[in-house]
């Protein structure tokens, strides 16, 4: 018998969220391995933050009130059909573990998110898996053919993380429509201002009178607030209801809720370093593909080689080049949009890997 607290013996196999790097590894020179923002927050937006910590000796609103209001009036939504939270991560949690538990199963595309199996896991339910298609984008009749009537939650990643593909709205509302109205879909679209097909909708906005879709945003990638953490929900009033009977109190601290509502003013600017990231993801997209790397078509801050059994190879080799990239062994690498000297090292990196013979780079 243990001497020692266990956790439960489903969560001995998982493996926790990492940042795709040894822990005492130096940073390396262009960091491309975490979706962040290459744009520091704006002064206005420093000072805001600075402004709130002057009164950290007292609690921040008990559920984000200031900051809820300012997202419902620029999306024109009641105050009851908005959350905050803790970066949208923790909505997802929440979500997840108040609609399903021990028994339940809760779909979702895979390769995806690799905080959602985590999430399940801790809620005590199942996760059920479906592939991606060949193409590396969310396959809608395989996720369709997998819900069964022990399905709670579908999570539903759009763009993907980490391969940057996105559903259009015809395939979306296909998806939307083949799943039961009791199953709860949590659209993530952490990536959505990087969006740039016509044909991929807002979802917050073309789904809001759906009962069963809760759509997720998040200030850490275009409005370079990653270290602050702050995410937002839309959804029905019944769906935040449910979300905040486990959510904890004061979710989101003050110089957070602060920052985020000087960023949210910043529409100029936004829309400015989304067009420069979008710009530099197509310069990348562009030179990775001429030098015959698999590249798809990208709508996020990011691009997915899936280079399959030559990831290992090839995450070091741009780690060599002061490039860190993100890992994921056996599948594929991915790599943050970043400025143009952090594209140009990319795609340095990435000719002289593939000027490599191919005995030399991990290729089966």
């Amino acid at each position: 018998m243990s001497t020692q607290p266990r956790p439960r013996e489903a969560l001995l196999g998982l493996t926790p969220y990492g940042s795709g790097r040894p822990a005492d590894a130096a940073l390396p020179r262009h960091r491309l391995s975490s979706n962040e923002s290459p744009f520091a927050p704006s002064p206005a937006v420093v000072e805001a933050a600075q402004r709130a910590a002057r009164d950290a000796h007292r609690y921040p609103a008990l559920v984000g009130e200031p900051l809820i209001e300012l997202l419902a009036a620029r999306h024109g939504r009641r105050r009851d059909e908005i959350a905050v939270g803790s970066g949208s991560v923790a909505l997802i949690e929440q979500f997840v573990r108040a609609y399903a538990g021990p028994g339940d199963e809760v779909l979702m595309p895979w390769r995806s998110y690799e905080v959602y199996p985590l999430v399940i896991a801790g809620a005590g339910a199942q996760a059920v898996t479906a592939p991606l298609t060949a193409a590396q984008g969310v396959d809608v009749d395989a996720l369709a053919a997998r819900v069964t009537p022990r399905t709670r939650v579908l999570l539903l990643c759009n763009p993907n993380n980490p391969t940057g593909e996105a559903l259009g709205a015809a395939a979306l509302d296909a998806l939307i429509e083949r799943v039961p109205p009791s199953v709860l879909i949590v659209l993530d679209e952490a990536y959505r201002e990087f969006v740039t097909r016509a044909d991929v909708p807002d979802g917050a906005e073309r789904y809001r009178d759906r009962p069963n879709v809760a759509v997720l945003r998040t200030f850490s990638k275009a409005y370079s607030l990653a270290g602050l953490r702050v995410g937002w929900c839309a959804a029905p009033p019944a769906l935040i209801d449910g979300l905040r009977r486990v959510a904890p109190p004061f979710p989101v601290s003050a110089p957070a809720l602060a920052a985020a509502a000087a960023a949210l003013a910043e529409t100029e600017l936004l829309a400015q370093r989304t067009a420069a990231v979008v710009a530099e993801r197509e310069r990348m997209r562009r030179g990775l593909g001429e030098l015959g790397l698999p590249v798809g078509d990208p709508q996020a801050n990011f691009v997915w080689l899936p280079v399959a059994a030559a990831a290992a190879d090839f995450a070091a080799a741009f780690l060599a080049a002061g490039v860190g990239v993100r890992l994921f062994p056996g599948e594929g690498v991915r790599i943050t949009v970043g400025q143009a000297d952090d594209s140009t090292a990319v795609l340095r990196a990435a000719a002289a890997w593939c000027e490599r013979p191919q005995r030399q780079r991990g290729e089966r």
